[in-house]
């Protein structure tokens, strides 16, 4: 059992500082939290809401996001952020799925819920004056459980679907706990840091790197609608920030920011990226500001921190996402389950109080992930080195083969990352009937740089790489279908 962490902390530090809301500055303390959760979770009693109900929440970044996470907490309901970027038609397949008993949303999404099919659940504006604020203050706070079944569902996160439909990941209580241990130890968290909110909440990222520990460290959370370059960059400036995690993507956009090179970023103590590794190029801009910006791994089904490198790594091992936090058990896997030797390629597989029980109402997905034995398969392909670093070599279905050996993109991707006119590049199998599947490139350029053509490219490739590795196609594109996450969409490379 997990103690009431929102209660405990309040009790601990009432007075502290938990969120502070731009734009306007205005602050929210633990005790004021705590109070705000209990007359959530009182509301939605009165609205009927039980133990195991489903409150779907669809609304950008802010701080009833969290209130609503903390009352489903105290009632042991279960939260379903939805994905604001999704048409209509996509999340009601969602609401179809979770069936939940409330649906809260804020200004921004009102014309999406209009265009929802009728739902049979109660629906709650976060922004109408007579909606979810006037509602929760007028009820009367309940405390809730005192404790938390660790096993149990806390809230459900989807997928981010970089093959097709979400699934809903279990996230217990347990999970969040062990992602807490894992990103204090890693990134060095304490009650005295500042670190920003803005990744999206419908995404495991949003909620974990680095909200969530911040708040049972006692910390303080600065909450942005979304991310705002010039709004983070400015921060950054006056170094307002202690700790701070990203994608590759938003740390891209800054870079580009015409204040990027005056900036002092020595002055910020921690940084973190995931979603997928930075390219080497962008490793070095930030190196160049003081900041030694550190790639991690993790899955949503991960909870989601399983490594970070090391400070000392970032500028001598690109590429590499460190070594396994210490709540995180891994192991290198061949395809008759084996561990593999250092040095050789396998998939990945995870074990510990970090990793989902399975996904919701979905035994037949549960099955498919996890070994007899109980081991999470992550679908990538990684190495550990001689120093007991990891390196991510791809995902296991993006692996082709060519004239009968095995290709890993990711490595193709990170040499063409190199060359000084590409920012950042996907590499995907494509049928040949002499090769059997030959690589086809798809090329983002550095912003202002001239296509430097397929033959140019090609050769360059060459230099490096097997034959058998060099992509037989190149393709320029002017953006990357994304996840939430940040991660490129491959099965929608080539679509339409």
């Amino acid at each position: 059992m997990i103690p009431d962490l929102l209660a405990k902390r309040a009790a601990l530090n009432s007075q502290a500082t938990a969120f502070r809301c731009s734009p306007g500055d205005v602050t929210i303390s633990y005790g004021e939290l705590e109070h705000r959760a209990q007359k959530a979770a009182g509301l939605m009693q009165s609205l009927g809401v039980a133990g195991g109900d489903r409150i779907g929440v669809l609304c950008r970044n802010r701080v009833e996001f969290f209130e609503l996470l903390f009352a489903c907490a105290k009632l042991g309901a279960i939260l379903v952020p939805l994905n604001w970027r999704m048409p209509a038609v996509e999340i009601q397949a969602l609401l179809d799925a979770a069936a939940p008993a409330l649906l809260v949303y804020g200004a921004e999404d009102r014309a999406t819920v209009r265009n929802l099919i009728a739902t049979a659940c109660v629906h709650l504006d976060l922004d109408d004056k007579d909606g979810y604020a006037t509602q929760r203050d007028i009820a009367a706070g309940i405390k809730g459980r005192r404790l938390w079944p660790a096993t149990d569902c806390w809230y459900l996160l989807y997928t981010s679907g970089t093959t097709g439909m979400p699934k809903a990941v279990i996230q217990t209580y347990e999970m969040a706990v062990a992602n807490y241990v894992s990103i204090r130890h890693a990134m060095s968290i304490s009650s005295r840091d500042v670190t920003l909110n803005f990744l999206p909440l419908f995404h495991s990222a949003g909620i974990n790197l680095v909200t969530l520990p911040t708040l049972i460290e006692g910390g303080e959370v600065r909450i942005l609608p979304a991310f705002d370059t010039d709004a983070v960059v400015a921060l950054l400036a006056d170094a307002q920030v202690d700790a701070f995690f990203a994608v590759p993507t938003i740390y891209q956009q800054m870079s580009l920011h015409p204040d990027f090179n005056k900036l002092d970023l020595g002055r910020i103590r921690s940084w973190g990226c995931g979603g997928s590794a930075m390219s080497p190029g962008l490793v070095e801009r930030y190196l160049a500001r003081g900041a030694r910006v550190r790639n991690g791994m993790g899955m949503t089904e991960t909870g989601p921190t399983a490594f970070l490198m090391e400070e000392a790594s970032v500028a001598d091992k690109p590429g590499s996402v460190g070594k396994p936090q210490l709540l995180s058990s891994v192991r290198i896997v061949n395809r008759d389950g084996a561990d593999v030797e250092a040095g050789e390629h396998g998939e990945l597989w995870f074990a510990g109080p970090g990793v989902t029980p399975g996904y919701w109402q979905n035994e037949p997905a549960t099955r498919e992930v996890f070994s007899a034995d109980g081991w999470l398969k992550s679908g990538d392909l990684a190495y550990e080195d001689e120093d007991g670093d990891y390196f991510i070599v791809g995902r296991l279905k993006d692996m082709f083969i060519s004239g009968g050996e095995n290709v890993y993109p990711a490595e193709i991707e990170q040499l063409l990352a190199r060359h000084p006119a590409v920012h950042e590049a996907a590499v995907v199998g494509r049928p040949d009937q002499q090769w059997g599947e030959v690589g086809c490139a798809y090329v983002q350029l550095v912003p202002g740089e001239e296509q430097p053509g397929d033959e140019l490219l090609r050769a360059y490739c060459r230099e490096h790489l097997a034959a058998y590795k060099v992509p037989k196609f190149f393709v320029t594109v002017d953006e990357f279908p994304r996840t939430a996450a940040g991660k490129i969409q491959k099965h929608r490379l080539g679509a339409g």
